[in-house]
């Protein structure tokens, strides 16, 4: 049953929790729903600080905001860069695949054109034999 694993199910069998958290994380943070949300949460974060509902806990030009910023661009970067890594050995991983597959269609193939020229080749024995016997007769 293994063999009938796809090279992406084989991949993703293989990572551990970090990685897949990693992957998730990388695939939340580039989505439009993260930045309608992160827009959403700015913007009343901003509103908030000017309109001084609340108080001004952190007033313009909104330090705390960019420390926020900050600390998530520092956690960001390198999660968004596992995850490009764990891409490219998955477009490894299937082009590895895709080679393997167009060996075994190559080899199969070249069998089928092999067994086609066999069988062409018994054709046209067996009409030159027909055509001998036709030409003795005559």
């Amino acid at each position: 049953m293994d063999n009938m694993k796809t090279w992406h199910q084989h991949h993703s069998d293989s990572l551990n929790f970090g990685q897949r958290l990693a992957d998730s994380v990388a695939n939340g943070m580039g989505s439009w729903r993260f930045i309608i949300w992160q827009t959403i949460i700015v913007a009343v974060w901003m509103i908030l600080n000017v309109m001084a509902i609340v108080g001004h806990w952190d007033p313009y030009p909104y330090i705390l905001l960019n420390l926020v910023f900050s600390t998530q661009a520092a956690y960001a970067a390198p999660i968004i860069m596992m995850a490009q890594n764990r891409q490219n050995e998955r477009d490894r991983a299937q082009a590895d695949a895709d080679f393997k597959t167009n060996c075994e269609a190559k080899l199969e193939i070249e069998q089928l054109l092999k067994k086609l020229n066999s069988i062409e080749i018994d054709k046209l024995d067996k009409i030159l034999e027909i055509l001998e016997k036709s030409s003795k007769k005559a």
